[in-house]
């Protein structure tokens, strides 16, 4: 089953909406497998945006993912990656589409709310930089018998 790494960041946790964004994955049909909340050091912080490393920004992303608590999930499913992308809406909320995270939530590109993996390989490389095999829980919902054939 294919996973994805999301992460609120300190304005989504500051806001208050880490229950709205976890609904909004859950009611899809994905299945949350990974949890916790987490202040991110700097290291972390520069391992997650290091392919940003030689952008100008990429200083700004550093400090703002490290000033506050990130919420760091796995989310999986059948197309999560994509789903989840589409549920988050564009990089920019001004240009994010109305039912997705960032256009109902957000207004400003330096304060976008979350991050979700754009790929496989990225999700991959996500998942074991933010989490130990051990804090990812295998389990098969009730439901999953209603949301998938």
């Amino acid at each position: 089953m294919e996973r994805t790494f999301i992460a609120i960041k300190p304005d989504g946790v500051q806001r208050g909406l880490v229950g709205t964004i976890i609904q909004r994955l859950e009611s899809r049909g994905y299945q949350l497998v990974g949890l916790k909340l987490v202040q991110v050091s700097q290291e972390l912080a520069e391992a997650h945006y290091a392919e940003h490393k030689e952008r100008p920004f990429f200083h700004s992303l550093v400090k703002f993912i490290t000033s506050g608590p990130v919420v760091a999930m796995v989310w999986q499913g059948k197309g999560v990656i994509a789903a989840a992308r589409k549920l988050i809406g564009k990089t920019n909320p001004l240009e994010a589409e109305p039912g997705t995270i960032r256009g109902d939530f957000g207004i400003d590109i330096g304060r976008n709310l979350i991050h979700g993996s754009d790929g496989v390989e990225t999700a991959q490389r996500e998942i074991a930089l933010w989490f130990d095999e051990s804090e990812l829980v295998s389990w098969t919902p009730v439901a999953q018998s209603w949301i998938y054939e």
